[in-house]
């Protein structure tokens, strides 16, 4: 029987929170890594409360990553740049899987840290940091993809959150992987935004809707020209099971007064719809709306 990996949680927001409490639920050596200003105060356990289950699991706190086997970057993509100074030595870490929303993020780290050592992966849920060291997830599905380039590594890994509840798969493909997220992600994070409307309310109403359906298109044809392999139908049929109320992580920073991750979900699809000649009118109209509710500069 392997040891259990050491993994180290760089972000401890809803998702960053929500996979460290699994985990450490598990058995594994979990350890967060926090800002100095909260360490001294910062609980010493986690607590979940999710649809697959509710957990109470003890973790070890640091102001910088330690030596583990498995650094999970959890932060917002406005926030990476800072998040990353907590890794004062690169050596630290076996790799590094980063759960961050968009695309552009994974050319970055491997710059930094090397190409075999950045796994890529994507999680699918509405997760929530209630307060320091609380948190929930409430939506019926908990989905981590992750590429098959890590299944040596996380291979275990994977088996015990998939018993626990959580969805977990290993992708061949990495734009199929990383567009596969984003053609679901974008266009509703972008209309729940720009209209201030739950899932639900975007699909009831004829005009965001049909200003979301055109989102999803474009989005899907960007990915394909990037050899992904995704369809948008798949993406209508799922998005119409997903609960009324479910809201996006960017409408949820709009309201909060929070930058959004305006450049990292809608910046690859205006850049890609450039690069390979496809209009994405909606995408642009969407992202601009974004802007003017949140105060954020527009895309070009």
């Amino acid at each position: 029987m392997p040891d259990p990996l050491r993994h180290a949680i760089l972000g401890v927001g809803g998702v960053g929170g929500t996979v460290g409490t699994c985990l450490a639920h598990l058995g594994d050596s979990v350890t967060v890594v926090v800002k100095p200003e909260s360490f001294a105060t910062y609980p010493e356990q986690l607590h979940l409360k999710s649809t697959i289950g509710e957990f109470t699991a003890s973790v070890s706190r640091a102001t910088e990553v330690p030596p583990c086997d498995v650094l999970w970057l959890a932060v917002k993509a406005t926030q990476l740049d800072a998040a990353l100074r907590a890794v004062a030595n690169h050596e630290n870490f076996r790799a590094i899987v980063p759960l961050l929303n968009g695309i552009d993020h994974i050319a970055m780290l491997r710059a930094k840290f090397g190409n075999d050592r950045v796994i890529p992966a994507t999680i699918a849920g509405e997760m929530e940091r209630i307060s320091p060291g609380n948190f929930v997830h409430s939506t019926p599905f908990l989905r981590l993809n992750v590429l098959s380039s890590g299944r040596s590594l996380l291979s275990e890994t994977s088996d015990v959150l998939q018993k626990l509840g959580m969805d977990c798969r290993f992708i061949d493909d990495e734009p199929t992987l990383m567009w596969g997220k984003a053609v679901f992600l974008a266009p509703i994070a972008l209309a729940t935004t720009a209209f201030d409307q739950p899932v639900g309310g975007v699909l009831a109403n004829p005009d965001s809707k049909a200003r979301w359906e055109a989102c999803v298109r474009e989005t899907s044809a960007v990915a394909t020209a990037e050899g992904a392999k995704v369809d948008s139908n798949v993406v209508f049929a799922g998005m119409s099971k997903s609960p009324y109320g479910m809201r996006s992580s960017m409408q949820k920073d709009v309201d909060q007064g929070n930058p959004p991750e305006l450049e990292a979900i809608a910046g690859p699809i205006l850049r890609g719809g450039d690069r390979h000649g496809i209009a994405v009118p909606a995408t642009k109209a969407l992202a601009d709306a974004v802007a003017a509710r949140s105060g954020a500069v527009k895309l070009r």
